[in-house]
C-alpha cells in the first residue's frame, strides 16, 4: 500500500471527532526549525514504569517544526507510566522565537465536551430529562417539525436537524467573513427552517447545531448566560484559570502561539500558495459547539477529573461512555456510529481511546485517554490546514506516539 494511502487510512481511524472543512493548498513555512523544549516526570513504580510514554516517539513526533503543515505544537501525556511534556515550533513566524509551551489556543469542539458535561449535570439534578423533546424546553425555538428531537439525540448527533446556513463555500470565503457576528437563534432558526436529514434517532450527523440548540437549552434552564454557567459549574470549581470564552472578541487573550492557514497566492498556479496570519478570527459561529480558548494544562486537568467523576456523577456519566445502538449508522459514511455525549471512540494499540477533538482556523486540538486513564493525551498543534480534510502530520504522530496504531494498522509514513 502506497505510504500516502497508509497514511490517510491511519489517520481515518484516529479522528476522535474531526469534521473537514473547506480545502486548501499545503502551505510552505519560512522560519527555520526550533527544536522547542521536552521533560519526563518518572514515576517510582515498577509495572508503571513499563508503560511509561515512549519519549523517544514523543520528540520524533515534534521534530522539525515549523514545516509545511504545522508552526508550532504543544503536548502532554500522562498517566499510570508517568507523563511528558513536550512543545516545538515557533510563536509567531516573523519573529521565529520558540513557541510559548503555556500559550493559550483555540480549542474548537473540544467545547462541546464542557457543553455537554453541564447537560448531564442538569440531568443529575432532574433540571433536564434527556428523553424529553427539546422543543418542551425551547417551544418557541424548535419547530414542530422537530417536535420529537429528545435531549440525549441532540447530544449524540441523532437529532436529524441539517447545518445551519453560514456564509464562506472556500477559504478565501471563509476569511472574509472572519469577523461576522452570528447569534444562536437566528442559526437554530435556519437550520430548523429545512427539512429533517432522517427521522430522530435513526442516524448519526455530526454537527455543530446540535450543540448550538444545547447551549441555548442551559440558558432557558437556568436562566444564565451559557458561558457563565460553564464557568460556574466546570471552570472555576476545577481551576481552570486559562480557560475562558471569547465571546465577540476576535482575539486571543493572553501568551499564545500565532496560528497560520495556507491560502492560493493571488495571481499565482494552483500550487503556489502564501501563509495568513489567522489568530484573530470571530469564533460567534460556532458559540456552545466550538468557540472555547483553553491550555493544555488546564485541559488536561479536566479529562482527568471528567474521566474520573468529579465533573458529571455517575449514572449520568456514563452517557459519555455509551454510544447509540450499534444499528445507527454514520448519515455521511454509513460507518458504525461514533459519537457519545460529547465524546468519541476509537482503538489504538489494542485499546479503546475516548476524547474529543477540535479545529479552528490555525489550531488543531485534542483531548484523549484510556477510560481508566492510565494514558493521556493533549496537545494544540499549529496546523496551517486546521480545518481541511486530512489529519494534520504531527497530530497523528503524536496519536500514534501515545497510544499506539489502530489493531492491524501501519505506522504512520515518515
Amino acid at each position: 500500500m502506497p505510504a500516502r494511502t497508509r497514511t490517510a487510512a491511519l489517520a481515518a481511524a484516529l479522528v476522535l471527532g474531526i469534521v473537514a472543512g473547506p480545502t486548501a493548498p499545503a502551505a510552505v513555512a519560512t522560519a527555520a526549525p526550533h527544536g522547542g523544549a521536552h521533560r519526563t516526570v518518572p514515576t517510582d513504580d515498577a509495572d508503571a514504569r513499563r508503560d511509561a510514554p515512549d519519549t523517544e516517539a514523543l520528540r520524533a513526533a515534534l521534530a522539525g517544526l515549523p514545516d509545511t503543515d504545522s508552526t508550532a505544537a504543544l503536548a502532554r501525556v500522562g498517566g499510570s507510566g508517568g507523563s511528558w511534556r513536550g512543545s516545538a515550533g515557533v510563536h509567531d513566524l516573523r519573529g521565529g522565537r520558540p513557541a510559548d509551551e503555556e500559550g493559550r489556543f483555540r480549542a474548537g469542539s473540544v467545547t462541546k465536551v464542557f457543553t455537554a458535561a453541564v447537560v448531564l449535570q442538569l440531568a443529575a439534578e432532574k433540571r433536564v430529562d434527556l428523553d424529553r423533546p427539546a422543543r418542551a424546553y425551547l417551544p418557541t425555538l424548535i419547530p414542530a417539525a422537530y417536535g420529537a428531537v429528545t435531549v440525549r439525540q441532540l447530544l449524540n448527533h441523532t437529532s436529524g436537524i441539517p447545518a445551519a446556513d453560514l456564509p464562506g463555500e472556500t477559504v478565501e470565503e471563509a476569511y472574509a467573513h472572519r469577523f461576522d457576528r452570528h447569534d444562536p437563534r437566528d442559526m437554530v432558526a435556519s437550520a430548523t427552517a429545512k427539512d429533517r436529514e432522517f427521522a430522530p434517532g435513526a442516524a448519526q450527523h455530526y454537527l455543530n447545531i446540535n450543540y448550538t440548540v444545547l447551549g441555548l437549552l442551559i440558558e432557558k434552564v437556568t436562566g444564565a448566560r451559557y458561558a457563565d454557567e460553564v464557568q460556574r459549574r466546570v471552570l472555576a470549581p476545577l481551576g481552570l484559570r486559562d480557560t475562558y470564552f471569547p465571546g465577540d472578541d476576535p482575539r486571543i487573550k493572553g501568551p499564545h502561539n500565532h496560528g497560520y492557514q495556507s491560502f492560493p497566492r493571488a495571481g499565482g498556479s494552483e500550487e503556489e500558495v502564501e501563509l495568513r496570519d489567522v489568530t484573530v478570527w470571530g469564533s460567534t459561529s460556532s458559540w456552545a459547539a466550538g468557540d472555547l480558548i483553553s491550555t493544555t494544562a488546564d485541559l488536561e486537568r479536566f479529562v482527568q477529573a471528567l474521566f474520573r467523576g468529579r465533573v458529571v456523577p455517575e449514572p449520568q456519566l456514563t452517557e459519555m461512555f455509551t454510544l447509540p445502538d450499534p444499528s445507527v449508522r454514520d448519515h455521511v459514511s454509513g460507518d458504525p456510529a461514533a459519537y457519545s455525549a460529547g465524546l468519541s471512540v476509537t482503538t489504538l494499540g489494542g485499546r479503546q481511546v475516548w476524547g474529543k477533538s477540535g479545529g479552528r482556523w490555525g489550531y488543531n486540538t485534542v483531548i484523549g485517554a484510556t477510560r481508566d486513564l492510565s494514558r493521556t493525551l493533549v496537545y494544540s498543534v499549529n496546523a496551517t490546514d486546521a480545518k481541511g480534510p486530512d489529519m494534520n502530520p504531527t497530530a497523528l504522530k503524536l496519536m500514534v506516539a501515545t497510544f499506539g496504531a489502530p489493531s492491524g494498522g501501519p505506522a504512520p509514513a515518515a
